[in-house]
């Protein structure tokens, strides 16, 4: 299948243009925080509000690595005329700062450290680093959304006919790819997913881009899992993760792992989808949780839900042991939590 088939196939919040681009010396990306009721784009021309635009959740999911790795592009064209000295320097510095805005999901920090390193190499060969970096980026996409059909291939495979599935916050590309080849091959299934406190993306996000394939989707709230999951509803729990560790912990939107008990419970097998297991988180104990300003759980759309006297705490993630994963869809297949540093490592 070309790529043009594949961006196609997708909803609008996940067709290529739409995430982030990179279009005359400014780096442009769908603003989540809108949609669906508005379909507006938010530009940046630095790289400070690429990584304010990252913390504010103007992109989310796949969005910040790709606003990331752009910003450095857009960096490049800025500082072009500048000497190579400074110009290794302000790039290492605008790394570390997008790196901060992301500290659990680590793959937008695996990939600006290659970024770099593409950055350095051009000046050493007195290429233009924007045009190189650009280059490589693009070839990076391409990789993706081939990775993305596979995994959509492996995860249509475990949908029976008839199947109640079960997501979390928004599980992207490969999930919304699963669907459609599941609906493709003539299976008829049924979508649930929880509404994702505070800033509801599964109600704003997954559920509008599950109807936009026309695959029937039914919000509930985040408290309602585990009574849908004991009433015969779910068949499959599917999720993307923000990391997997090589030892098989999958780290994903806080209420997940809550999630995950319930289904392991009912014998309802959970299956996540990842690109890649980081090669450099081992374990548990090498995770760090992102903890949020617990001001964003107060209000909901900018409404309050409570006063301001009362405290808060905001975790923004959980972590579900391997023992809960029934398997992770890569593009090398479904493998056993227990088996990713094999391949990844």
């Amino acid at each position: 299948m070309q790529l043009s088939e594949i961006n196609a196939l997708l909803p609008f919040l996940l067709r290529r243009e739409n995430v982030a681009r990179y279009e005359d010396g400014v780096v442009i990306m769908c603003d989540r925080r809108k949609y669906p009721f508005e379909k507006v784009f938010h530009r940046c021309d630095d790289v400070e509000c690429a990584a304010r635009a990252i913390e504010d959740m103007v992109t989310q999911g796949g969005g910040p690595q790709y606003v990331g790795l752009y910003a450095m592009v857009m960096l490049a064209r800025q500082v072009a005329d500048q000497p190579a000295s400074k110009q290794r320097e302000v790039f290492e510095t605008a790394r570390q700062r997008l790196v901060k805005t992301r500290p659990t999901n680590t793959s937008m920090a695996r990939h600006l450290e290659k970024a770099v390193k593409v950055m350095f190499t051009a000046l050493d060969e007195d290429q233009s680093v924007e045009e190189k970096l650009l280059v490589w980026i693009e070839h990076l996409r391409d990789l993706s959304y081939e990775k993305h059909l596979k995994c959509g291939e492996y995860g249509a495979s475990l949908i029976s006919d008839g199947d109640g599935i079960l997501t979390m916050c928004f599980a992207e590309t490969s999930f919304l790819m699963t669907l459609t080849i599941a609906k493709q091959q003539g299976k008829r299934m049924q979508v649930y997913t929880p509404e994702t406190r505070p800033y509801l993306q599964g109600a704003r996000l997954t559920a509008p881009s599950i109807h936009e394939i026309g695959v029937p989707v039914k919000i509930i709230t985040d408290n309602m899992p585990a009574h849908v999951i004991s009433e015969g509803r779910i068949q499959k729990y599917f999720t993307a993760a923000d990391l997997v560790t090589l030892d098989g912990h999958v780290v994903n939107k806080i209420g997940t792992f809550q999630n995950t008990l319930a289904a392991h419970h009912h014998g309802v097998p959970y299956f996540v989808f990842t690109q890649a297991a980081d090669k450099q988180k081992p374990n548990r104990a090498s995770i760090e949780i992102e903890a949020r300003d617990p001001g964003e759980i107060k209000s909901c759309r900018g409404t309050p839900t409570t006063i301001p006297e009362i405290d808060a705490y905001y975790p923004a993630f959980d972590i579900t042991p391997p023992e809960f994963v029934a398997g992770v869809i890569t593009q090398h297949g479904i493998l056993s939590p227990y088996d990713l540093a094999r391949y990844f490592s």
